[in-house]
């Protein structure tokens, strides 16, 4: 083959390729995709994971120690106030009872009886104190011996005596059936603590007895948490947790149910922090319970720390860094320009600029397929 007819292939075979990877590689990895900022409303959102808790757990106690005779509810169980959740056994409460019945009547009839003679007495008294008035005026004039005067003032001191006596045993049958409706008393409210009732409208976490188990005074039985407080327990970090307010909005998310977003609010912002970790403990709790929910479960929430009204927004993944400084990549004609910006507030999706570029900028998208970007770099579109 005649040499000038090779170098001619040569170059031939050069300039395919070249246009080829002119075409297929740098013109493709120099061209971009562009959009422009929008304007809008920004939410800053503050992301936090905590578990699920309560600001009213009730723990249910025994009051009196005993064996459990009945119990009616079950973890998991809804529960309305007033339901009678157990009973314990009684043995021998209601023999005690009938007792102390019977004694305070007993002593209720002691002191009628000792009322109905005192007033027998009292009316004897009466026409005694008549006669030794009289026999004390004939002892005086001589008409009555002194044998006669001396058995009237006799009859007379011996029926005080006999009221005097009478008034004790009314005063000693009263106090007895003081003490008796004390007692009597004392063993209904033991009986009445024998049945334990739910305070509340409320949700049993947790049944630590069982039917036929002895329990002492105050051991915990139930615990049952009051829905309408129930809350997320959960840690933001102490650069965040300053912008957090009561009562600013947020949604929960829950590991048991990860496609359900539940409406809430901040209730509480603790006043303390974790000198270990250098949290804050953030409280925010649900607008409406979910109908079922496990204490303890972790959670996941994103608290609305601000709000931001007509901006001008960009993609948060267009913002790069360059030489310490943010900013974006931008089209001007047929080149790449990278133009510093002033972030006012961003999101997990979305940032908010307040200078350096305007609603008519052209943004670069920039993919891993693209050839990296320099200033005055030419690009395609």
């Amino acid at each position: 083959m005649k040499t000038w007819i090779k170098y001619t292939i040569i170059i031939l075979l050069i300039a395919i390729g070249g246009a080829i990877f002119y075409n297929k590689v740098y013109v493709v990895k120099s061209t971009f995709a562009t959009t422009k900022p929008t304007s809008g409303d920004l939410t800053v959102t503050i992301r936090g994971i905590g578990n699920v808790d309560a600001k009213n757990i009730y723990a249910i106690t025994a009051q009196t120690g005993g064996k459990i005779e009945n119990i009616f509810f079950d973890e998991g169980d809804w529960v309305k106030k007033g339901d009678l959740l157990l009973s314990i056994d009684s043995v021998e409460m209601p023999l005690l009872l009938d007792e102390a019945k019977l004694a305070l009547k007993k002593a209720s009839h002691e002191a009628a009886s000792a009322k109905d003679n005192l007033e027998s007495l009292e009316a004897q008294k009466v026409l005694l104190q008549a006669t030794y008035n009289r026999y004390e005026k004939l002892k005086e004039q001589k008409f009555v011996s002194l044998a006669e005067y001396d058995k009237a003032k006799s009859d007379l001191q011996n029926i005080n005596a006999q009221i005097n006596s009478s008034k004790s045993k009314i005063a000693s049958a009263a106090s007895e059936a003081s003490r008796l409706q004390k007692s009597t008393e004392a063993i209904d409210t033991k009986l009445a603590r024998l049945k334990i009732y739910s305070p509340i409208d409320g949700y049993i976490v947790s049944k630590e007895a069982e039917k036929s188990q002895y329990v002492l005074p105050s051991a915990t039985i139930f615990k049952i948490v009051d829905p309408k407080t129930l809350w997320v327990r959960a840690n933001i970090d102490e650069r965040l947790a300053n912008q957090i307010k009561v009562t600013q909005k947020a949604l929960i998310g829950l590991r048991s149910q990860p496609d359900v977003k539940f409406e809430g609010a901040v209730q509480r912002v603790v006043a303390m922090s974790n000198a270990v970790t250098l949290e804050r403990e953030i409280n925010i709790g649900f607008n409406a319970a979910p109908e079922t929910f496990y204490i303890n479960e972790q959670a996941e929430v994103n608290i609305e720390a601000a709000n931001y009204k007509n901006v001008l927004k960009i993609p948060l993944k267009l913002v790069v860094s360059k030489e310490a400084k943010k900013g974006v990549w931008v089209a001007e004609g047929n080149n790449a320009f990278f133009k510093p910006v002033t972030i006012l507030a961003q999101n997990d999706e979305e940032a908010a600029v307040s200078s350096g570029i305007n609603a008519d900028t052209e943004l670069l998208l920039y993919t891993t397929s693209n050839k990296p970007l320099s200033d005055g770099m030419k690009i395609f579109r």
